[in-house]
């Protein structure tokens, strides 16, 4: 969002405030320099993800259709089915809301690889398969970076907090100081100055979207949001208590209740062993008024409870209904059972993808993505056209400790909320140094 060149901005606010805009400045640059290149990619797959269900369904149409009947079989059938076409374990029951679209049963063969049957539940005819996990999940693994090994979902906790820096010193910058520069329309026409005013402008009106976006995808980071997560259990803010009859344990693979929500997505609970009666299960949920779609898990040890899941796009109407294995139920949960702090994050969540107020939501998010790619690209731009030959060009921060309170003040709370961007912060503040003594005579980019 840097809104004038560095000579323009020295000369239009001298003394503390030129020192606080020049260490803003270079603190922006940097931000830019480590956050845009992973910011571009997840912007770019969040955008794609917005859009899963109707690349979903436009991705299984061949085996998913069906003619509409109310006649069905009975689930048993379903899965007796799926386990025929793909031997193995039936994991997971997606029954659909539309009539004319197939039951999904994910089935897990022996060497634990999954692939997607499609059932009519009519005649418990199978349609089709198809991968287990489509398009979307794909493009999901690569938002999160887990595609690229489960480590780097670290990296997804570092591109959030250094984004947030990245706005934050970009409305400093931004900030009106009587410069003949854009502050919310376009003035310049040609050059540089035009970049910049695009640059400026596309960072006002997006800024605290994509602000958003990045502190709501840290409950999905490694570090923070398992820590988050816990402690918000911990407090009585999470998922309410089990019954008598249960306990929660934590449930991983086979085992973990899947489309559940974050408050609930490793929350297994136990149940007495016993055959799972299916048909019971899902006639209950039925009886529960479960609203479709909704996702059936059915665990792979012998000891867990079956979970049916609605598969919610507000998150207020979040609910899920843990059987035991005879289809009993042990609990029903809603969004009004969670405690103040699931709410808070499942509600955030579903902003973050687009779902929680319909189609303007997908449309804001959509949004914020776009002006992703053009803050990047015009900070490209800039950067190109200013750079010193054979030299990055990042701004030079006057000497002496006055100037670094803006930064202080700008980055201190978000290394304290986030410690790993403020980890991270600490060794950029200390690379930063030894370059710097490396080069002393370095002069200010102009």
């Amino acid at each position: 969002m840097n809104r004038t060149s560095e000579k323009g901005a020295a000369s239009a606010a001298p003394g503390l405030l030129s020192g606080a805009y020049r260490t803003v400045w270079r603190m922006h640059f940097f931000a830019g320099l480590i956050s845009l290149p992973f910011l571009m990619l997840m912007a770019l797959t969040g955008a794609i993800y917005l859009f899963k269900p109707e690349i979903d369904d436009w991705q299984t149409r061949g085996v998913a259709a069906i003619a509409p009947s109310r006649a069905l079989t009975v689930p048993a059938a379903w899965a007796e089915a799926a386990a025929t076409a793909v031997p193995g374990r039936v994991a997971t029951i997606l029954v659909p809301e539309r009539e004319d679209r197939a039951v999904k049963v994910t089935a897990e063969a022996e060497d634990g690889s999954r692939r997607a049957v499609f059932v009519d539940p009519s005649n418990a005819r199978v349609t089709g398969t198809a991968p287990a996990e489509g398009v979307t999940e794909t493009v999901k693994e690569i938002h999160s970076l887990v595609l690229f090994g489960p480590g780097l979902n670290i990296l997804v906790e570092l591109v959030a907090g250094w984004s947030m820096i990245l706005v934050a010193t970009g409305v400093f910058l931004w900030w009106p100081r009587k410069r003949d520069a854009g502050v919310v329309t376009i003035k310049a026409r040609a050059g540089r100055p035009l970049w910049r005013d695009i640059h400026a402008v596309t960072g006002l009106y997006a800024g605290a979207v994509i602000f958003f976006l990045a502190a709501t995808g840290m409950p999905w980071s490694a570090v923070w949001g398992d820590e988050v997560m816990g402690a918000v259990r911990e407090a009585g803010f999470g998922r309410p208590a089990a019954p008598a009859a249960s306990e929660w344990i934590h449930a991983e693979h086979g085992d973990a209740p899947q489309g559940a929500g974050w408050t609930l997505e490793h929350a297994g609970m136990t149940a007495a062993p016993a055959p799972i009666d299916l048909d019971r299960i899902l006639a209950s949920a039925e009886d529960a008024a479960m609203p479709r779609p909704f996702l059936v898990t059915l665990p792979a040890s012998p000891d867990r409870a079956v979970t049916v899941a609605y598969q919610n796009a507000r998150s207020e109407d979040a609910r899920v209904i843990y059987f035991d294995r005879t289809g009993d139920v042990l609990r029903d949960i809603t969004a009004a059972d969670f405690g103040t702090g699931a709410r808070a994050f499942e509600w955030g969540i579903a902003v973050h993808q687009g779902t929680q107020y319909g189609q303007i939501n997908r449309w804001i998010m959509l949004g914020a993505c776009v002006a992703v790619w053009v803050l990047a690209i015009s900070a490209l731009i800039m950067w190109w056209k200013r750079r010193p030959k054979g030299r990055l060009g990042a701004p030079v921060a006057p000497p002496g400790p006055r100037a670094k309170v803006a930064v202080l003040a700008i980055v201190l709370p978000l290394a304290v909320l986030y410690p790993l961007t403020g980890l991270s912060l600490v060794v950029a503040v200390v690379l930063d140094r030894i370059v710097s003594a490396l080069n002393p005579t370095s002069a200010p980019a102009a």
